[in-house]
């Protein structure tokens, strides 16, 4: 499939896929979609609710690792330790990753070789990126996801259910609500109806909440205590 780099609203780059007219992130600004969804909506969101030292991040489509890059910028105000899954079934080419200006975009120039190091990491391995970021890889679809009451937070960042409405099912968030520990927390940028639902119906509880630049609503899910 032909893929393309594309300048997004904020100035930021993406992954453009012509065949389908998607991309990795929205082209309205991918930094600014990422802060928003993952990390204020999501991180932030977290940590003022509970007091956990260590928190458990899984992200569904690793892709760019734009995701992981800001999370890892946030951790001398969190004063946490960060242990970040990313799940992708086709990582990005070297020849893309090369092109990626996030750090120049996040005014982080002096982290850009974090980035890099985030994707010559070793896949299936947990590696530390820092004392506190450990970073594990793993190629494999979202579907064969298995582990139960693993993660704290989830990034729900697939593509779109228009492309890939397999990825947005019951079956998806019932794999997503039992990796979940109790508490835990998924956050991603679709707001459709029939997400919603499909998320509500394995039991999670749900709220609409302003959606990123370009996009009027996102969702946030619940897995609440028993």
């Amino acid at each position: 499939m032909e893929r393309k780099i594309i300048t997004t609203g904020d100035g930021s780059v993406t992954i453009h896929l012509p065949q389908w007219n998607e991309q990795y992130h929205s082209k309205h600004g991918a930094v600014q979609e990422a802060q928003h969804v993952f990390i204020e909506m999501g991180l932030n969101y977290y940590v003022e609710q509970n007091n956990f030292k260590n928190i458990r991040i899984l992200e569904i489509g690793f892709g760019t690792g734009l995701n992981a890059f800001i999370t890892f910028l946030q951790l001398e105000r969190i004063q946490k330790k960060i242990n970040y899954t990313g799940v992708e079934a086709f990582p990005v080419e070297a020849s893309e990753i090369e092109k990626l200006n996030y750090a120049e975009v996040l005014s982080a120039e002096d982290k850009k070789a974090v980035l890099l190091e985030m994707h010559k990491r070793s896949w299936e391995e947990e590696t530390a990126i820092s004392e506190n970021f450990l970073l594990k890889k793993q190629k494999k679809k979202f579907e064969d996801i298995s582990e139960k009451n693993t993660w704290h937070l989830i990034y729900f960042d697939a593509f779109g259910a228009r492309v890939q409405p397999e990825l947005w099912t019951e079956d998806v968030f019932k794999k997503m609500f039992e990796a979940l520990l109790p508490g835990g927390v998924l956050v991603t940028y679709a707001a459709k109806g029939s997400v919603r639902r499909a998320m509500q119906a394995v039991g999670f509880t749900v709220e609409r909440l302003p959606g990123p630049p370009g996009k009027r609503e996102m969702l946030r899910a619940v897995k609440k205590h028993i």
